[in-house]
């Protein structure tokens, strides 16, 4: 996996780097949950929110958000929930994981195809990914094909995009 972390401050900003699994662009606040999810199950994508009430954000919407986490959970069947939240404009503008899913990079892949909407799955390392957790205010992922073909930015560098 490809580790970039650019130095930055609140006043200048971060770009960061990963690896694209699903390429687009998205520019939206994040939600960083801390406990995987499983699509199938605990996500209703006609109401755009988490309904696994084992999840700490049962109720949250992913709804125009980046979603962050360090992996899924669960079945085979996430993909089609993914792609029909992100149909319904209920589901995540952005996904940002730590280790590799290809369940959530299909559901990313469906919805690019059948409805041409771009959710851009990237995959970053442990540095990356805690400095998009601590991140304030929107990030930006641009996400070309390929390893190390991702660039998120936070912070300030994110608003100048």
């Amino acid at each position: 996996m490809t580790e970039a972390y650019g130095g930055g401050s609140a006043s200048t900003g971060t770009v960061l780097s990963g690896d694209t699994l699903v390429a687009g662009n998205a520019f939206a606040d994040v939600l960083v949950l801390d406990k995987p999810l499983s699509f199938w199950g605990g996500y209703d994508s006609a109401a755009g929110r988490i309904i696994d009430r084992d999840h700490p954000l049962v109720g949250a919407s992913l709804a125009g958000r980046i979603m962050v986490m360090a992996h899924a959970k669960g079945s085979s069947s996430s993909s089609s929930v993914l792609a029909q939240a992100v149909r319904n404009g209920t589901g995540p503008v952005g996904i940002v994981l730590k280790e590799r899913d290809l369940i959530i990079s299909i559901g990313a892949i469906v919805a690019a195809e059948l409805y041409a909407i771009e959710v851009p799955v990237v995959c970053v390392a442990e540095r990356v990914y805690d400095a998009i957790v601590r991140a304030s205010g929107p990030v930006r992922i641009e996400a070309a094909g390929g390893i190390g073909g991702a660039t998120i930015s936070v912070g300030a560098a994110a608003r100048r995009g």
